[in-house]
């Protein structure tokens, strides 16, 4: 599984460096603009990984919002295929790298994001905030996230859960399993259970959903404050208690089917009841809910239901994506008029419902969240709250890279004792 994933990032880095040989702008043909049109429109590259249903259905929405309220852009999408951004973040650094930066692209707010910051990639956005009165609308932590040495370097969209445990619950009754498993162990008992009627017990996607599913282990195994603690100066990621968190990350993925090609058709798995358990992120609810056109159109706590991955219940493992204003881009004030649409009021509502996400602002419509987003509302604003380790809300780009490999190593040898050893030293080679 390792080979065909990193062989997928090759073949997408050459062919969008193959594209920026031929001038274009990471895919497309070059605007009017571009080649001299005159008064024609003139293009905003926005670059994510959006591209899948429900996120894309998402970003859809905003787009039209933008190009309604401003007639003299024209929205140029630049998303890059690929669940979690792995893909297109590493195209990114090569355009990072090569001075050649779209108008504005998504990143995860926290380490992730501040990886950017300190490398110089990013123009500072307070003066956004104080014309649009930001600072009013968006969580302090969700601020200090974006933010260092009080300059604010991007525009929230949402907020995300990591830790849901979705579940199919015709598979879990005719399986015996009374109700979601809110334990480690009862989680482990109820995928024997599972196995033993011959389903699928655990469904999971390409290597960067095993290590989301290995942050909620870590997470529902450790609890709140000893998993915050490991992403800080001096954490024993040696620790008896990790070992034991690992041990189950072992004995769960052991219940795994075949890997599917990314996040959605792992969580279609368990929406057609093939199989009972998925550990994703709740943009999954946007793709098991949204109509057929966008979406599998299923009925919730019918064909598919919900709970905090085992262990977690009343801790919040939160992400959150947002846009930034790369310096050099090339329509830098498109850039800032996609980034008012990002951050307005009516942006959020439009996207957060069809991503399957609530909304970063606090001021949003309720009403619009309802089913699983109203549960995700209640609790954001109740629950303690874990970052995200895949999601880069805790580690940073490269630390996230050395978790990769030797999560995908351990994949092939289910070496705990290797695995620990080769988050120790990430995280010595990385925490600051």
């Amino acid at each position: 599984m390792r080979r065909r994933w990193l062989a997928a990032v090759a073949i997408t880095m050459a062919s969008v460096l193959g594209l920026a040989g031929c001038g274009g702008s990471g895919g497309g043909t070059a605007s009017p603009a571009a080649t001299g049109g005159g008064d024609a429109k003139k293009q905003v590259e926005v670059f994510s990984w959006w591209t899948g249903p429900g996120e894309a259905d998402g970003l859809k929405a905003m787009r039209e919002i933008f190009e309604k309220g401003n007639p003299t852009y024209t929205f140029f999408d630049a998303a890059v295929a690929g669940g979690s951004g792995d893909k297109a973040k590493a195209l990114l650094q090569s355009k990072l790298q090569a001075d050649t930066p779209p108008d504005t692209f998504q990143g995860h707010a926290g380490a992730e994001l501040q990886g950017y910051i300190k490398a110089g990639d990013l123009e500072d956005l307070n003066s956004l905030y104080d014309e649009l009165k930001l600072k009013d609308v968006f969580p302090t932590q969700l601020i200090d996230q974006i933010s260092v040495d009080g300059k604010i370097y991007s525009v929230p969209v949402n907020i995300h859960r990591s830790n849901v445990l979705w579940f199919n619950p015709a598979v879990l009754k005719d399986a015996g399993v009374a109700a979601a498993p809110k334990s480690i162990d009862e989680f482990i008992a109820a995928l024997e259970k599972v196995k033993a009627k011959g389903k699928i017990p655990l469904s999971i996607g390409s290597e960067w959903t095993v290590v989301h599913l290995m942050e909620s282990v870590l997470l529902g195994s450790l609890g709140t404050d000893a998993y915050n603690a490991l992403f800080k100066p001096g954490a024993n990621w040696g620790s008896p208690e990790v070992t034991k968190a690992l041990n189950s990350f072992k004995t769960i993925l052991s219940y795994a089917g075949d890997p599917q090609d990314d996040w959605q058709p792992a969580a279609k798995q368990v929406a057609d009841g093939e199989a009972a358990f998925n550990i994703m992120g709740d943009w999954a609810y946007g793709y098991f809910h949204n109509p057929p056109d966008g979406g599998l159109g299923k009925k919730s706590k019918t064909d598919f239901d919900w709970a905090p991955s085992p262990g977690t219940e009343g801790t919040y493992l939160w992400l959150s994506d947002s846009f930034t204003l790369p310096k050099g881009a090339k329509n830098r004030d498109g850039a800032l008029a996609w980034l008012k649409v990002a951050a307005s009021k009516e942006g959020q509502d439009a996207f957060n419902p069809k991503k399957g996400s609530i909304p970063a602002r606090k001021d949003a419509d309720q009403s619009l969240y309802t089913d699983y987003l109203a549960d995700a509302l209640k609790d954001w604003s109740s629950n303690k709250l874990a970052g995200s380790v895949q999601h880069g809300v805790s580690v940073n780009q490269p630390w996230l890279a050395s978790i990769t490999e030797a999560v995908g190593l351990f994949i092939g040898s289910k070496d705990v004792a290797a695995l620990q050893k080769g988050l120790v030293d990430a995280a010595t080679a990385n925490a600051q």
